[in-house]
């Protein structure tokens, strides 16, 4: 008897002012377990990092998708993310029997699937898809901060801070900044 593949798909990224947004898919190995996987936004930096390692070690399979900012101002915020899944889901090597999405929406793609609201406290596999979507992210927008020093990306990777508004309204906007959201768009008009 084969095993089911299951992937577990989630995002990281909806609700800061720039940047893309990001979704990882993950495929776990039953028979190499990872103690520890939680929702990331409940684990610290450190433990993230120590797990991100482990997953992409251990996994059967797991990939990374993006939406970029223009797909986020063209699209609207959700379907963008809905797009980064797919991408995530298709760069798997192992085509999963069934996906677990956290949330409450599903792209519209081939996979059976369900949508499951705080499943990255539910579901290993949508913890560990948690897990490296932040991760990625994250690392991007520390690239990000050495390109565009005044804005303090490295600190809160794009959300909408005292510091990142501070520093929005003394220097403008940049190119990785979400032109649709607001603040960002009310500079536009000033």
């Amino acid at each position: 008897m084969t095993m089911e593949m299951i992937a577990g798909v989630d995002e990281a990224g909806r609700g800061p002012l720039a940047g893309p947004v990001c979704a990882a898919a993950v495929i776990l190995d039953p028979e190499h377990p990872i103690v520890g996987l939680n929702d990331s936004k409940k684990l610290s930096e450190s433990r993230r990092n120590e797990l991100d390692i482990q997953i992409q070690d251990r996994a059967l399979d797991w990939g990374i998708g993006w939406a970029t900012v223009e797909e986020i101002d063209e699209l609207n915020i959700l379907q963008a993310t809905l797009l980064a899944m797919t991408r995530a889901v298709e760069v798997l090597k192992i085509t999963p029997h069934f996906v677990r999405v956290d949330g409450n929406r599903l792209p519209a793609w081939r996979y059976r699937s369900e949508a499951v609201v705080k499943g990255d406290s539910l579901h290993a596999e949508i913890s560990a898809a948690s897990i490296l979507a932040k991760q990625a992210r994250d690392k991007l927008m520390l690239s990000f901060a050495k390109t565009f020093p005044d804005y303090g990306f490295d600190s809160h990777k794009g959300y909408p801070t005292k510091q990142h508004l501070s520093a929005l309204r003394s220097h403008g906007a940049t190119p990785i900044h979400r032109r649709s959201f607001s603040p960002v768009s009310n500079l536009d008009s000033q």
